[in-house]
């Protein structure tokens, strides 16, 4: 490749998160090592893996750079670690459980490079099992709700639809997905990356919110396409992934929720919601489900000082690096209840919504 092909480019890092993910890589990082962008870092970053992923990666994938974390520090703490050893233009984090597609950095990179207050953006993803379906994590483009409720441009809840190309124009959207998400390195530390008290799960949408208090735009570009698993760590059914989706979206209403907001819906999400939710687990007979909701709202009451805490640094972090006003409710943010929407009044498509 032309070195000065190169230096025309801004610089990439394609970050892949893995612990035990032997198999995942030997299928996946082939796809990613294609990749035709030419100025470009591809780094695996282990979370402590005890099986032989470094020494599989060390002989069958020696151009990769490797980073150890130092212990198995999850999603968020395990990045965070990592990419205080990473330098680059643009990050991409990319989940070890994801194929890549021809060209899929460069519209990522061509939209960051021509509007400066895209914060973080993310591809279109597909299902890789269901390669003409959305994938449950992203989709084309991150939403959420008025009560705290994430879903999809392509996917509600566990409603995922086929890719049919009603989704092919970009747009902002209200978050990026974790598991391919292009972001600027400043902004990043700026806003000290990921909350690591959520191990992993509403880790990126938290941060997306931040972005957005802080004046940046989220987006998808669809043009730029991967193919992701899903449930690569934790099964949707894993009562510890039930522990820390309900856990961490309280942390996440609260930290960033306007007080007069913050009043009536944190009490709603948790008195009404939660206590349907753990209702509906008890009926089914899902015992384990529901002892995570109950240990999740535990949680949030037992960690009320470091709540507070970290609502009031968040808010003065981002004063200090605001570029303007608030874009929380511009995009993305569907002002009504997707809960209602869905299961009341069986809305299954993004665009039954509007």
């Amino acid at each position: 490749m032309d070195p000065a092909d190169i230096l025309e480019h801004p610089h990439v890092a394609v970050v892949i998160l893995t612990w035990n993910g032997r198999e995942f890589l030997k299928t996946f990082l082939p796809s990613v090592l294609a990749s035709t962008y030419p100025s470009l870092d591809i780094i695996v970053a282990d979370n402590s893996s005890t099986d032989d992923t470094i020494t599989f990666l060390r002989q069958q994938f020696p151009s990769v750079r490797i980073i150890q974390t130092g212990g198995n520090l999850g999603f968020a703490k395990g990045y965070n670690k990592a990419l205080e050893e990473v330098r680059a233009d643009y990050f991409i984090l990319l989940n070890q459980d994801v194929e890549v597609t021809p060209g899929w950095i460069e519209p990522l990179v061509d939209a960051m490079d021509t509007d400066s207050e895209w914060g973080a953006l993310m591809p279109k993803i597909r299902s890789y099992h269901h390669r003409d379906h959305f994938e449950h994590a992203g989709a084309s483009g991150g939403m959420i709700d008025s009560l705290g409720y994430p879903f999809c441009r392509g996917r509600i809840f566990d409603k995922v639809e086929a890719d049919t190309g009603q989704y092919e124009e970009p747009m902002e959207v209200f978050w990026a997905s974790g598991a391919a998400l292009c972001i600027r390195p400043a902004l990043y530390k700026r806003l000290k990356g990921f909350d690591e008290d959520y191990f992993a799960h509403m880790e990126e949408i938290d941060l997306c919110w931040r972005l957005k208090r802080a004046g940046y735009k989220i987006g998808v570009i669809p043009s730029s396409v991967v193919f992701h698993v899903g449930g690569g760590s934790l099964k949707k059914e894993d009562p510890r992934k039930i522990y820390l989706n309900f856990r961490n979206s309280l942390s996440m209403l609260y930290k960033n929720l306007d007080f007069l907001e913050l009043v009536w819906k944190l009490p709603l999400r948790m008195l009404v919601l939660d206590v349907i939710a753990l209702l509906k687990s008890l009926m089914e007979g899902k015992w384990r489900e529901a002892w995570a909701i109950i240990r999740a709202d535990w949680y949030f009451f037992w960690s009320w000082p470091r709540q507070v805490y970290k609502r009031n640094t968040t808010r003065k972090r981002i004063q200090h690096h605001a570029i303007g006003f608030s874009r929380v409710k511009e995009s993305g943010y569907y002002k009504g209840s997707i809960v209602w929407q869905h299961f009341i009044r069986k809305k299954d498509h993004y665009s039954d919504l509007y």
